[in-house]
């Protein structure tokens, strides 16, 4: 690894998420085994982009497989893999960049990763005729777009945390656009009549900032400028204008 030790701690990001080349990546592994701190963030940092991807991620309509077979007589062949020529130069390797994936890339990585989930189901949706399916996916789009613009600005800045139904959750924010996405994994169904309530705290003062009834990833609703933290609580179906029960989660936003 050409990094000094002290940039080490700014590669643990970019080592859960396969970032690193080779000869980084082991020397990364072997740094681990002496930091604790840098052990924690690799985890935190691979739990994050497993929930963003999953979040976003929509299984293919029951129809797909059946049209796919359909058309399988239609497609044209690609030709056979010739093996190139073993006279033929081999491509001289890309020099190692090291030090250019840092915590700025982060999120970077992170929305592809987001991306690479949710386009593949947003691709099967634009292939039905509905109008209402491609009303769906548009908004799906749009939603993606958002996501990867907080994900992506240079500025964004993640923390986790664990409701006190067990929901694990992760919040990504950025100044720079002026947002803030929530992921939940593993949340607990609501019940009838019942479901979850984002809030955004300021100085004391719950605002509310949306709503999410199952695992997944959704943009904050409200300014997140000046909150000290987002809440959950479990409220009546359509929301409350303030919290009817104690939080489950108080989660400081980034600072």
């Amino acid at each position: 690894m050409t990094h000094h030790a002290t940039d080490a701690h700014t590669l643990a990001a970019a080592y859960a998420l396969g970032a690193l080349d080779d000869t980084e990546s082991n020397d990364f592994a072997t740094h681990l085994r002496d930091c604790e701190a840098c052990r924690q963030e690799a985890a935190e940092f691979e739990a994050t982009a497993a929930r963003l991807a999953a979040a976003v991620a929509q299984p293919p309509p029951a129809v797909a497989k059946a049209q796919v077979l359909a058309a399988i007589d239609e497609v044209r062949q690609l030709p056979p893999r010739v093996p190139a020529s073993a006279s033929a130069p081999a491509p001289a390797p890309a020099p190692a960049r090291g030090g250019v994936l840092t915590r700025r890339a982060v999120p970077l990585v992170l929305a592809a990763s987001v991306a690479a989930a949710a386009l593949g189901g947003i691709a099967v949706w634009q292939t039905q005729n509905g109008q209402g399916l491609k009303a769906q996916a548009r908004q799906a789009q749009q939603q993606l777009d958002t996501i990867s613009a907080v994900l992506a600005a240079p500025d964004a800045r993640a923390v986790h945390g664990r409701a006190a139904n067990g929901a694990l959750t992760a919040v990504v924010s950025s100044d720079q656009q002026n947002k803030a996405v929530f992921t939940a994994a593993k949340l607990p169904a609501p019940g009838a009549g019942k479901t979850y309530q984002l809030w955004l705290d300021h100085d004391g003062t719950m605002r509310p900032a949306g709503l999410i009834d199952h695992d997944g990833t959704v943009i904050l609703t409200g300014n997140p400028a000046g909150a000290g933290a987002v809440g959950l609580t479990l409220e009546p179906s359509g929301g409350s204008p303030q919290p009817t029960t104690d939080p489950l989660l108080l989660m400081p936003l980034p600072a």
